[in-house]
């Protein structure tokens, strides 16, 4: 019964916050263009936005759900079901108007196929070793950024646009989960990853909403959301002891991530339709 509830709340705090990511998204085209030279100004102009704040609030009201329901089921099972959010935006952006090109329905039918095998292998559980010491949730941070400073700059020249940002956001929201873990996890000093939550989560949303204005869609929100909850799931594998299960659990697993990250790569290297070519480019990053 724990169960079910938990796969019902994060199913509900998925479309909560696939549907706050498609409004911001919409928004984004009326707002003036969005500059981290001039922070005040750019946060004036997205929390006055009655369409942008109403996407806000469904986000809000995504997260606390997902909060929630982490109270009733695994961070893996929520993790994976919040992920497949992709298939969601996909029906927004569809329904709403917006045109899906082969390769987008192509990427995000890996991605959900991807998370569908994660999700069969989630019953066989993870086994734990030894908790790791600090630095291990720290360097993952770290490398995040590092890899994150790499995809805004670099990457967004060879990527669509915007989904070098994206990229980026979905590197740090990841990175501020496995702060938040670690934190109440006691793997580290406590007072050191309450202070990386808000630094990675708040870099991660700057990052985030000038995507929405450089791109698309699923090459903006689409990217992030996969990105967001498929690395924290690789990060308890790697850094918080969980182990890979045995047997044809552990194969799908394993195909699972791969088809998630896949669909993700899928969605930022794919060719933008011309409906996209509309989205805004200017401002500075």
């Amino acid at each position: 019964m724990r169960l079910a509830a938990g796969l019902l709340l994060a199913l509900l705090s998925t479309a909560a916050l696939s549907y706050g990511f498609y409004l911001q998204h919409t928004a984004s085209g009326a707002l003036p263009a969005l500059s981290l030279r001039h922070p005040l100004s750019s946060l004036s102009a997205l929390f006055t936005h009655r369409r942008w704040l109403a996407g806000f609030a469904a986000g809000l009201s995504g997260w606390a759900l997902y909060i929630v329901a982490l109270g009733f089921a695994s961070l893996a099972l929520v993790q994976a079901t919040s992920a497949g959010g992709v298939g969601l935006l996909a029906l927004l952006v569809r329904f709403g108007g917006g045109h899906l090109t082969r390769p987008e329905r192509l990427a995000v039918a890996v991605s959900v196929a991807g998370l569908a095998l994660l999700g069969l292998s989630l019953p066989a559980g993870a086994s734990h070793g030894a908790l790791p010491g600090w630095m291990a949730p720290f360097g993952w941070v770290l490398a995040s950024a590092a890899v994150a400073a790499a995809a805004a700059v670099a990457a967004g020249r060879l990527l669509r646009p915007g989904s070098g940002l994206a990229v980026a956001a979905g590197l740090l929201y990841a990175a501020g989960d496995v702060a938040t873990k670690a934190a109440v996890g006691g793997t580290g000093p406590v007072p050191l990853f309450a202070t990386l939550i808000p630094v990675c989560h708040g870099l991660a949303f700057a990052c985030l909403q000038l995507s929405f204005q450089r791109g698309a869609a699923m090459a903006t929100a689409g990217v992030s959301a996969l990105l967001t909850n498929v690395l924290p799931v690789l990060a308890g594998l790697t850094i918080f002891a969980e182990h890979m299960p045995g047997g044809t659990a552990g194969v799908l697993r394993g195909l699972g991530f791969a088809g998630a990250v896949l669909g993700a790569a899928l969605l930022a290297a794919a060719p933008r339709p011309e409906a996209a070519r509309k989205t805004r480019q200017q401002g500075e990053l």
